[in-house]
């Protein structure tokens, strides 16, 4: 503790000392002394360096390729689904696999090959410069010539190999994502306002194709559904496409404990409720039912819709309601749709009004 019986302020971080004079209580350290890296004192450690970034940026590089390799060289569709009648479900989880797996490849390669040639090739001293305004020309100059000393400093020149490397995995890292961007859903909103669902196209199970009765249909049960239509199409003319847009859930509750407006009486069937499967966020399915609640939730992002208030969202980033599909029997019993959705199905768009709109004029 400094000596303060005189009651003179002392500066902050001094002491005084038996003979009255102030010594700094805490002395500047400074820098550490610099420790040469094994690059910089080893011109074979230097050449490995160089080398692992190489593999490095090629191994972006081949990241990339491998994302567009399954994105466009993997068929999901074909004669050969056709031929088995069975869903490719193995083909799309290999191309899943490496999509993910090549755009992982991509940007850890060329992230983790910048962080190496900065710590292992690049100058390691410490520079310490008081910022200033640019006006002079004898300023613009200097900092040009800075920008000339970081370039030459980098070992861009030196290294055109990895110049070279790097500004290929560059280039190609982006692109996935450019790809990805076709599959945020399509630019046609026609596509979304019709589904194969009308009038007396009957409720079959799914995978099995069976029918579906009204009275299969007990209090809790859910069921997964698509139109018995949906089976005459191959996977060359949409399958796919036309089943993801398609695809009910089927479900039983107690009429006296549901909500059910006015223009929606004859929807259901003594309570059997029929609701697109396809989140109204982003399009994940919706996949879990909490039977004592009456809850649907999407297991995405947490979204969930209340069974009893005509599926309203009651948590979540969605935004609307699911569609509900019109619901009827025919003369055998068996359950059938009355219409198609009337409103377009899966994620909420900012033209959806407007395709509500022209829906209902078709209507009409």
């Amino acid at each position: 503790m400094g000596d303060h019986r005189d009651g003179t302020p002392h500066k902050s971080g001094a002491v005084v000392t038996s003979d009255g004079a102030e010594q700094e209580q805490f002395p500047n350290p400074g820098l550490p002394p610099h420790r040469p890296r094994v690059t910089d004192v080893d011109p074979k450690a230097a050449k490995r360096a160089e080398h692992q970034v190489l593999i490095l940026f090629l191994l972006s590089m081949v990241g990339s390729v491998l994302f567009f390799v399954a994105y466009f060289g993997i068929r999901v569709d074909g004669p050969l689904y056709d031929a088995v009648n069975t869903e490719p479900t193995s083909q799309l989880r290999l191309q899943n696999t490496l999509l993910g797996l090549g755009i992982a490849l991509g940007m850890f390669g060329i992230g983790i090959g910048v962080v190496h040639w900065a710590r292992t090739l690049m100058p390691d001293h410490e520079i310490v410069e008081m910022r200033h305004d640019i006006r002079s020309e004898e300023d613009r100059a200097e900092a040009q010539s800075i920008l000339n000393t970081i370039y030459d400093e980098s070992g861009v020149k030196r290294r055109p190999l990895l110049r070279n490397t790097l500004i290929g995995a560059a280039v190609l890292m982006p692109l996935p994502f450019v790809g990805l961007l076709k599959d945020l859903g399509p630019t046609d909103l026609k596509v979304l306002r019709h589904t194969m669902w009308d009038e007396g196209v009957r409720l079959v199970r799914d995978p099995s194709g069976t029918p579906i009765k009204a009275s299969d249909v007990t209090l809790g049960s859910v069921f997964h559904v698509v139109p018995e239509s949906l089976s005459s199409l191959s996977h060359e003319d949409g399958y796919l496409n036309e089943k993801a847009k398609a695809v009910v859930l089927l479900m039983r509750l107690d009429p006296d404990t549901v909500n059910v407006s006015e223009e929606r009486k004859n929807w259901n069937v003594d309570g059997i409720f029929a609701y697109s499967k396809v989140c109204t966020h982003v399009g994940c399915p919706i996949a879990l039912y909490e039977q004592h609640t009456h809850h649907l939730l999407c297991p995405c992002h947490q979204s969930t819709f209340d069974l009893v208030n005509e599926c309203e969202v009651i948590f979540g980033p969605a935004s609307r309601p699911l569609p509900q599909l019109p619901i009827s029997v025919d003369s055998d019993g068996y359950l059938v749709a009355r219409s198609d959705f009337h409103e377009p199905v899966g994620p909420t768009y900012s033209q959806r009004d407007f395709a509500v709109k022209e829906m209902q004029g078709e209507g009409n």
